[in-house]
């Protein structure tokens, strides 16, 4: 098949592969279909769905579980671990106004990918964690429960998600990528968050899984592929770093590589021996002292010398050489019936105290001239005259200084008459003299004190005796259990017992923690609430704009009087800050400073964001405007509302909006919330949901401990949650703008702050054309990061143009 063919086919094959009809089942995971629904889950039952192809089921208000067990979630999770890119396919119909999850994959409070739809915000909410470990929400303002069938599907490719609703594009975002390394035990629900909270009311078809990009050609077939995803262009990219940290390490190592191969052309390699300053080849043998050793692999293995008594003629005798080991035959001579070995000495005194001095020389003794004597320095009774010599010596002369034969291991020590060799402790004499020794293993002959949890371990002249694991010593030969808890050299948290067992410890909380020992944190009663950390017993720390015993009291900045905004600005309290919001006709001109002095008039007359009636004429004024009726006219006073006439002093509901009164006061109108009165017994309970008495009507806490009224909000996790009619709806906690290049998000708080010091961000604002150089100078992009050269735990960094290196401490 020529080149040409081939590329057709596989063309012919990837074009049926993304629209659906070819899609790899390894890639397509149907969550109806793992989860077996309808056979074993209670709270759901099939009905007609939006066409007969698949099944569809009702989700209905009931209690329900509907979770996947553990082998189903693992066999999942295995297709969405570590992906970069994937689509969630849904068809819903969703009851007005419920907030409800469709699916959810997380790990405890780790929502690693959750879609959910809100109808009481009128919003699409994607839930995950991103690559740095950071909880992250994406808001879509899109109604989709609304009692009528949508198609949803969401893509993620690396930074790049997409929303269609309907096979039309709704949004799409470059949002930081999410991490889809997924512990074991995560847990994988439909139509629910947990066995409490999140669940979806109404009809689900077709929910699945595709783990491809731009999966959402399956659902919508008409929809092409024109560009590569995001993940293709970030693969690329990470492909060229990779590449530059192999072009690095190798051009490292080639350098050393070449420093080793000129030093290899200089010199022949091979095993060899340094002993004693003298260098010996491989397989080569000498004799050091009275010890025979050969090179062997760059090792000596030395072995005694074994001596052979020497047979002598006649006219000498066995005798050591300075030098050798063994005993050789020496001349001898016979002198006054004595024998003495060539070069010894002996002394003669006659009555008079006159010396002559012999040595035996050549079988013969020959008189030699004495030497002059020196004077001594020491009393009479203290001198000693010695055979060998003619001069006296002071008692405790020093012979050794005057030159011996003592070999290694051996030391000189000076006796009444001449020097001496002894054998060091620990070492063993080689020949009778002692000249020569050796070291005694006291492990190998038992000749050591190691007692129980020890281990011998023979050393030069002595031995050691070295603690099992997880003993400490007591003496030179002995050890004792280790008291890890004693020492300091424990695991345990500071708020936590410690106690010593065999071999190891244990930690235990104590009063007023909770965890495992190693890890303890404080317990209040009740919980902190808003976000609120627990430091020590029934002691709270509140974030920033929360007060009270457990945090449950919002700060009112505005009516406090901490805050001062801009005439045309109103100060709005939000749960745990405030802004500076512009007044009614006014609005913020892009610069958005903090305290609304961006804030500006807004022109109805001129924009036609006005209600005048046609037989008024519209006057601009700071903050509003006014229908003016012209000279000699006689106007109605009516409005234009929605395109349709109000009479002047008219009033309505809102259609879009029930809870709203709007009334036509001489052209202009005026619109606000409908007043609650919880006496009134008619009250809309719709509208006023904090008059709903009803139990059913309560909403229970993340933590299970707490149960709010229908109406009340509280703050969760850096969520703000409202309870409505029974069911609990939470979204991003709302942050004041932050206008900087390096932000982070304090540890116990919500809201990210800015920063001057890049390498203490979480967040920057990347930008590409401020590059780093590393250490092996190569050109690094802002946002890249690589290990630095020559350490395998240093992380660096480079965020728009400055360097920033870490240690991760778990690589230690």
């Amino acid at each position: 098949m020529g080149l040409l063919q081939l590329s057709f086919v596989l063309c012919i094959f990837c074009i049926f592969s993304v629209l659906g009809f070819g899609v790899d089942p390894a890639l397509r995971i149907n969550l109806f279909n793992e989860l077996r629904l309808g056979d074993a889950f209670a709270g759901v039952s099939q009905v007609q769905g939006f066409h007969n192809e698949t099944r569809a089921f009702i989700f209905q208000d009931t209690a329900r579980e509907l979770k996947a067990s553990e082998g189903v979630a693992e066999e999942i999770l295995k297709k969405l671990r570590n992906r970069k890119e994937f689509t969630i396919l849904a068809t819903v119909k969703q009851e007005p106004l419920n907030s409800g999850v469709i699916l959810s994959v997380h790990h405890a409070e780790q929502r690693f990918l959750e879609l959910e739809s809100s109808g009481h915000r009128n919003e699409i909410r994607l839930r995950y964690r991103t690559e740095s470990q950071q909880p992250h929400t994406d808001i879509f303002p899109y109604t989709l429960a609304d009692g009528r069938w949508h198609k949803v599907s969401v893509a993620l490719s690396a930074s790049h998600v997409l929303l269609h609703v309907d096979c039309n594009r709704i949004y799409e975002k470059v949002v930081e990528p999410p991490s889809m390394d997924l512990p074991e035990d995560t847990s994988i629900w439909l139509g629910q968050r947990n066995s409490a909270h999140g669940f979806f009311k109404g009809v689900m078809q077709d929910v699945e899984l595709l783990v491809m990009p731009q999966g959402y050609i399956s659902q919508c077939p008409d929809l092409n592929r024109t560009c590569p995803t995001c993940n293709d262009f970030h693969g690329l990219v990470q492909k060229i770093m990779e590449l530059q940290d192999i072009l690095a390490k190798t051009s490292s190592k080639l350098s050393k590589a070449e420093e080793k191969m000129n030093g290899l052309d200089r010199c022949y390699c091979e095993r060899t021996c340094n002993v004693k300053g003298l260098l010996y080849r491989e397989d080569e043998s000498w004799t050091d002292g009275c010890k025979n050793c050969t090179c062997s692999n760059g090792t000596a293995l030395c072995q005694p010398v074994s001596c052979s008594p020497p047979l002598c003629p006649p006219d000498s005798a066995p005798a050591y050489v300075n030098g050798r080991c063994c005993q050789e035959c020496q001349p001898m001579c016979m002198f006054r019936k004595r024998v003495y070995m060539e070069g010894e000495r002996q002394a003669l005194r006659d009555s008079s105290g006159k010396c002559s001095l012999f040595e035996c020389r050549d079988r013969t003794m020959r008189r030699v001239a004495p030497p002059t004597c020196p004077e001594l320095n020491c009393v009479e009774t203290d001198q000693l005259a010695l055979a060998d010599r003619c001069c006296s010596i002071c008692r405790g002369h020093d012979f050794c200084a005057e030159g011996h034969n003592c070999m290694e291991n051996s030391d000189c020590i000076s006796l009444e008459e001449g020097p001496s060799c002894r054998c060091r402790d620990g070492f063993r004499a080689l020949r009778d003299d002692e000249a020569y020794c050796e070291d005694i293993d006291e492990c190998a002959e038992g000749r050591h004190y190691c007692r129980e949890n020890t281990a011998c371990v023979n050393t030069p002249g002595s031995f050691m005796c070295v603690c099992s694991t997880g003993y400490i010593r007591i003496d030179d030969y002995s050890c004792t259990e280790h008291n890890e808890c004693d020492s300091g050299q424990h695991t345990c948290d500071e708020n936590a017992l410690c106690f010593n067992t065999v071999g190891g410890h244990s930690c235990s909380c104590k009063p007023g923690y909770t965890g495992n020992g190693t890890l303890c944190k404080a317990l209040c009663e009740g919980l902190c609430q808003n976000g609120g950390t627990c430091v020590s017993p029934d002691t709270c720390i509140c974030q920033a704009g929360f007060t009270g015993k457990r945090c449950e009291t919002d700060i009112d900045e505005c009516s406090s009087g901490f805050v001062e905004c801009d005439s045309r600005a109103v100060c709005v309290n939000l749960p745990g800050w405030y802004h500076c919001e512009c007044r009614d006709g006014y609005h913020d001109n892009g610069m958005f400073s903090a305290n609304g002095e961006s804030c500006e008039d807004i022109d109805e007359c001129g924009t036609g964001r006005n209600s005048c009636a046609n037989d008024t004429v519209c006057f601009n004024l700071e903050g509003g405007y006014d229908c003016r009726c012209p000279h000699g006219k006689n106007c109605t006073g009516d409005c234009i509302h929605d395109n349709r006439v109000k009479h002047n002093s008219q009033i309505w509901v809102l259609e879009s909006d029930r809870c709203s009164v709007c009334s036509c006061q001489t052209g202009l109108v005026m619109c606000r919330r409908m007043v609650c009165d919880c006496e009134n017994p008619t009250v809309d309970l719709f509208c006023c949901p904090e008059c709903d008495p009803r139990l059913s009507s309560q909403c229970l806490h993340q933590n299970g401990l707490l149960a709010y009224s229908t109406g009340a909000s509280w703050v969760e996790s850096c969520q703000q949650c409202q309870c409505l009619q029974g069911e609990v709806d939470c979204w991003p906690l709302s942050c004041p703008p932050v206008d900087c290049e390096f932000t982070v998000v304090p540890e116990g708080e919500c809201c990210p702050r800015c920063v001057a010091d890049p390498c203490q961000a979480d967040t920057i604002r990347n930008d590409i054309t401020r590059t780093c150089t590393d250490e092996h100078g190569l050109v690094r992009f802002s946002g890249s990061s690589w290990i630095k050269r020559g350490t395998e735990c240093t992380l660096c960094q480079c965020k728009n143009g400055h360097v920033c290196c870490s240690v991760d401490p778990m690589c230690l």
